[in-house]
């Protein structure tokens, strides 16, 4: 089935997140292993696998979930923050599916890795 990661069964509602924007494009959800006071991720509702498989065709998806990350950082209170987006095993992905990282509450050292 596509899309059938744990991000998938959360878009199907098959397993809950703790919600915090949605629209018919894209879902954010509080992180369950969060990396500071504030940890949300964007996903997309088409289950791309990551950057590397997106197409000029999801070119206003990707900059929507842009959008949305920088809304829902606001939303959280947050005046800085971070935006990860992990493409590939070695980069640290661990769920195949594209997902935008919303992380902030704290000083973020650099460099992140």
């Amino acid at each position: 089935m596509a899309g059938d990661t744990i991000f998938g069964r959360i878009l199907r509602g098959e397993i809950p997140c703790d919600e915090v924007y949605s629209d018919d494009r894209c879902l954010a959800f509080r992180d369950v292993a969060p990396q500071a006071p504030v940890h949300v991720l964007v996903i997309p509702r088409k289950p791309i696998e990551s950057l590397n498989q997106a197409g000029s065709e999801d070119e206003a998806l990707l900059g929507h979930l842009l959008l949305v990350a920088s809304k829902v950082a606001k939303q959280e209170g947050l005046e800085a923050w971070r935006t990860v987006i992990n493409t590939g095993a070695e980069a640290g992905q661990t769920v195949f599916h594209l997902h935008v990282h919303v992380i902030g509450g704290r000083e973020l050292g650099w460099p992140p890795g």
